[in-house]
């Protein structure tokens, strides 16, 4: 891609920008104080032994030790009855109590179960089979079975399949019989017989309970309504940055000296022909800044020069990450000399291969051609441990070992949770713990307000006026 006037005009736009987000190195702004959190000096020991790691160096023991410290604190803090976390609490439940891991093991499947007894219902009792039978007794039993299963009476449902079974007067159908007896000795029914059973113990009742303190139940009209609110926010966000996108574009036009050399389009999808893995990257991007093609060998194509996504919370942005920067290798995986078409809300849009192909997802690369918009208030104190690094922390084994003592009444000694620090150093599933404090640097290196982006198009105005006097 060629540099003109407008593309060096993008780059100094983007230097400008101010980073109201960005965090400082962790051990700039926190020490490991007795009086710091132990989310806080939780943090501050992983970033030490990231750093460590990073210069083939071992940990020192002073951060092993305030790491494991911290990590006790955590937990004791986590199991208390009123200020503590309720779902830190149904883990521990689950793990004490082989009832509860049952009820959780079949709650995760019940909905697979629930299609696939519906679909069985349907097979021998949908309301159209019934319609074509004469009334009388094996009309009447078929459609109690499909209403059983639509209010999902599992227990009821299974001693109505047994009657029908049962029942002379419909044994002369052959199909409906071995319908019946599919239906009655299926894995699924007896899974959400026994499900249904568990409701009632106590335990499960408890470990349900917990559950519900942390949120509604998904499908539940609250949770619905927060849905509804959450996409409002999205869609709220992603205007206000396309509005400054589009801001952007018309400077850079004003630039580039010529009609309509930079667009905007929102929703951009992927297509299938790119050749590489869609699975787990980003596949939609919100907002897309695209240039008309240079040198204009296809006058009808784009490149791309700046890839925006619009979150409403710093958190939305550092799990969204690692996707984005999938979905950028997938981008970067396009053939060079071809023109791919790409689906947006302005209609297809037809890009060339040869911008994707040099994309990159390094650090200096994301910087070059990607934005975070976010217009969430800045927190007077960012978490420096992330929800998710804290979860993991906290549902390891013997995290869970450690509480369970303390549950017991027991004296737990701090050295059991010597096994999460050697995770953290060896195991690869616990990298993105031991990144967890760089990832967030990282993402809010690349988050802007949509405010602060305007007004930086409005100094870089303001500045080549100045130069041009």
């Amino acid at each position: 891609m060629s540099v003109t006037p407008s593309s060096s005009l993008l780059a100094e736009i983007l230097d400008a920008v101010a980073r109201r987000y960005r965090l400082p190195a962790l051990a700039a702004v926190c020490a490991p104080a007795p009086q710091a959190s132990p989310a806080t000096v939780l943090a501050l020991a992983i970033e030490q032994a990231r750093e460590a790691s990073a210069r083939g160096q071992a940990p020192d023991a002073a951060s092993q030790r305030f790491f494991i410290e911290a990590l006790a604190r955590m937990i004791r803090e986590a199991m208390r009855d009123e200020a503590g976390d309720p779902v830190f609490q149904a883990m521990l439940l689950r793990h004490r109590s082989a009832v509860v891991r049952e009820y959780a093991s079949l709650a995760a499947h019940a909905s697979v179960d629930r299609r696939l007894i519906y679909a069985a219902v349907n097979a021998i009792a949908h309301p159209a089979k019934q319609q074509r039978l004469l009334p009388g007794l094996q009309r009447d039993a078929l459609a109690r079975l499909h209403a059983l299963a639509l209010a999902e009476a599992w227990p009821e449902l299974g001693e109505a399949v047994q009657a029908c079974i049962d029942t002379p007067q419909i044994a002369h159908d052959a199909a409906l019989q071995r319908g019946l007896a599919q239906l009655i000795d299926s894995a699924a029914l007896q899974r959400l017989r026994r499900l249904d059973a568990l409701t009632s113990d106590e335990r499960v009742c408890h470990y349900r309970s917990l559950w519900d303190r942390q949120g509604p139940r998904p499908g539940s009209s609250t949770a619905l309504a927060r849905g509804l609110s959450s996409k409002q926010r999205g869609a709220a966000v992603e205007a206000s940055a396309t509005d400054a996108l589009e801001a952007l574009a018309r400077r850079l036009n004003d630039a580039q000296g010529a009609e309509a050399a930079y667009r905007v389009v929102n929703s951009m999808r992927v297509p299938a022909t790119i050749p590489a893995s869609h699975e787990r990257a980003k596949t939609e991007w919100d907002v897309v800044l695209l240039r008309e093609a240079q040198p204009p060998a296809d006058a009808a194509a784009w490149d791309v020069c700046l890839l925006v996504e619009a979150k409403a919370s710093v958190d939305a942005a550092t799990t969204d990450l690692p996707r984005l920067v999938r979905g950028l290798t997938l981008l970067a995986h396009a053939d060079p000399h071809t023109v791919y078409s790409f689906r947006t809300q302005q209609g297809a849009v037809r890009l060339s291969g040869a911008s994707l192909a040099a994309l990159t997802s390094d650090r200096a690369g994301l910087r070059r051609t990607v934005l975070y918009c976010c217009d969430a208030p800045v927190e007077a104190a960012p978490r420096v441990l992330s929800p998710a690094s804290r979860m993991q922390l906290l549902s390891a084994h013997a995290s869970l070992d450690f509480a369970s003592a303390l549950a017991d009444g027991r004296d737990a000694d701090c050295a059991e949770l010597e096994p999460v620090w050697r995770h953290l150093l060896e195991s690869p599933r616990w990298r993105t713990v031991l990144d967890q404090y760089a990832t967030l640097r990282e993402v809010r290196e690349l988050m802007v307000h949509p405010d602060d982006l305007r007004a930086a198009i409005g100094v870089a105005d303001a500045s080549r006026v100045s130069a041009a006097r």
